[in-house]
């Protein structure tokens, strides 16, 4: 369909809490869901969020079989998820590196529960039920977060560990260390 806009940190709209998605199926959903799929891979991103674009709905897109900006993460499988609820499995908090297309250039250390399970709904409003660990729960984690107006900066503990990207893996080729 289209490839979108990508909001940038400092835009008021990325703040916002978006509102539950309350129809499936429809020509307006399943075409923001291709607009995000179209937006993510434009970006070589591993997920994006509906907010990420100036749509305030609880919907986030995720996975890939790789991704040049992690080229070390295993595959995550290609997933719509709408109305999404996260849990923690159990209460291990693990570091990581982050990025993010609203935050380009940069990545920072995000502490996030290693296991989680996670349920919503797919595009014609069927029940989706997963648990996930590692890099996938990390994703998961990061997508939905835009969903309630935060960004990975605001999760970090530690700004010693957080810096421009081509600084901190000078080894990523060229347009792979762009987030």
């Amino acid at each position: 369909m289209a490839v979108r806009e990508i909001l940038k940190m400092g835009d008021p709209r990325l703040l916002r809490i978006a509102a539950p998605v309350t129809e499936f199926d429809t020509p307006a959903l399943l075409a923001l869901v291709e607009d995000l799929f179209d937006t993510m891979r434009a970006a070589d991103g591993a997920g994006l969020a509906a907010p990420q674009i100036g749509e305030d709905l609880q919907l986030v897109i995720f996975g890939f079989d790789h991704n040049g900006r992690y080229p070390d993460a295993p595959p995550v499988p290609q997933t719509v998820l709408i109305n999404p609820v996260v849990e923690a499995v159990d209460g291990e908090i693990v570091a990581g590196w982050e990025g993010c297309l609203s935050v380009p250039g940069l990545r920072g250390v995000v502490p996030r529960f290693a296991r989680i399970r996670y349920r919503g709904f797919d595009p014609q409003g069927r029940v989706i039920e997963r648990e996930a660990d590692g890099f996938h729960a990390r994703v998961v984690q990061h997508e939905c977060d835009h969903l309630i107006g935060r960004l990975y900066p605001t999760r970090m503990t530690d700004l010693s560990r957080f810096g421009y990207t081509s600084v901190l893996f000078p080894d990523l080729e060229p347009g792979e260390a762009d987030d």
